[in-house]
Order: C-alpha cells, then sequence, then structure tokens
C-alpha cells in the first residue's frame, strides 16, 4: 500500500485552517512558536508521512494521510 494525502472532508476546518495560515505567513496556526518546523506542511507532519504505521490528521487536521491499495486511485 501506498500513503495517500488529502484534505480534511470538512470544508469549514479547512477554511478555517487555511485562513489561520494566511495571518501566520503559513506558520501552522495551532502552535505559538514560528520556526521552519512549523511551517505548513510542518515537520511533524513530515516525519507522520514517512512514517509507515501513521494513518490520520496532521496536527491542525488540514491534511489526512491515508493508504491506498495499489491500483486504487
Amino acid at each position: 500500500m501506498k500513503p495517500k494525502i488529502t484534505l480534511n472532508p470538512d470544508n469549514e476546518i479547512v477554511k478555517s485552517v487555511r485562513e489561520g495560515l494566511e495571518k501566520t505567513g503559513g506558520y501552522c496556526p495551532c502552535r505559538l512558536e514560528r520556526t521552519e518546523d512549523t511551517k505548513c506542511i510542518c515537520k511533524e507532519f513530515r516525519a507522520q508521512m514517512e512514517d509507515q504505521a501513521y494513518e490520520g490528521f496532521c496536527h491542525c487536521m488540514l491534511y489526512y494521510k491515508s493508504y491506498t491499495k495499489e491500483g486504487d486511485l
């Protein structure tokens, strides 16, 4: 299976997080510190994307990592 990254299906959450990203200059609106580690897509979620055992949302709930079987879209 290969990982697939999608937006949260809840459009209100996506809208809210994107507005927060605009206000913070692209930094995770859920974090207080503004460092390269918290720039979207944050370091935490990049590590989760690499983790074969992880399936779920990023910290701010904008992105979701799931797995698809080979041949699925």
